[in-house]
């Protein structure tokens, strides 16, 4: 059986352009047959905060607390990762970031015992997680001079450098669509077919 892929999408005004290309996210992994455990984090009204308590970074005891979560969807979320093949993160850049709902998701889900282990603070982590693949599609308002000469693109360095560690180093894509507030009708219909060909070229 194809191993489900996990679609995180991270935007708070239903109806933009995020939601639209995350339904052709999920069309196309549905046309493909591929298990589809869908997130729209807003809408779910996920919390993203992390407790005193749950700010541990290693050790056994971290992970016997972190195992007994009382909030079901956070439960869900960590068994769906457990068991998924690929993970597709669909996002708008803000100030070089994730939104702070999607920011939250990582804190709360990727955590010793459900991403990773560490025998050590300065060790490498042992993932325990096994993606294959990521995708990340980014909407921007930035164009991509100005994002690599001034900002040098921190969102990559986040997926790319400081994540895919820690979910087993799948191999990672990233769609960049920019810039988006100037594009026309045309203009994000091709985008969403672009998104559409990457997910059956990954997941298909």
């Amino acid at each position: 059986m194809t191993a489900p892929v996990v679609v995180l999408l991270a935007h708070p005004r239903p109806g933009s352009f995020n939601h639209a290309l995350a339904s052709r996210v999920v069309d196309a992994l549905d046309r493909a047959g591929v298990p589809v455990r869908f997130h729209d984090l807003y809408a779910e009204g996920f919390d993203p905060v992390l407790t005193a308590e749950e700010a541990y970074t290693s050790g056994a005891r971290a992970e016997e607390f972190l195992a007994a979560e009382p909030d079901p969807l956070v439960r869900r979320h960590r068994s769906e990762l457990r068991e998924a093949g690929g993970l597709v993160a669909i996002h708008p850049n803000w100030w070089g970031k994730p939104p702070a709902i999607l920011s939250g998701w990582l804190d709360r889900i990727l955590v010793p015992g459900v991403a990773y282990r560490l025998d050590d603070a300065g060790g490498a982590p042992e993932s325990l997680l096994s993606l294959r693949r990521l995708l990340v599609v980014n909407t921007s308002d930035t164009t991509e001079e100005r994002e690599r000469t001034l900002f040098g693109d921190p969102l990559d360095a986040i997926w790319r450098r400081c994540l895919a560690p820690y979910l087993g180093e799948p191999e990672v894509t990233r769609l960049v669509l920019r810039v988006v507030a100037d594009a026309d009708a045309a203009q994000r219909t091709a985008w969403l077919d672009d998104v559409s060909a990457a997910v059956r070229r990954l997941f298909g």
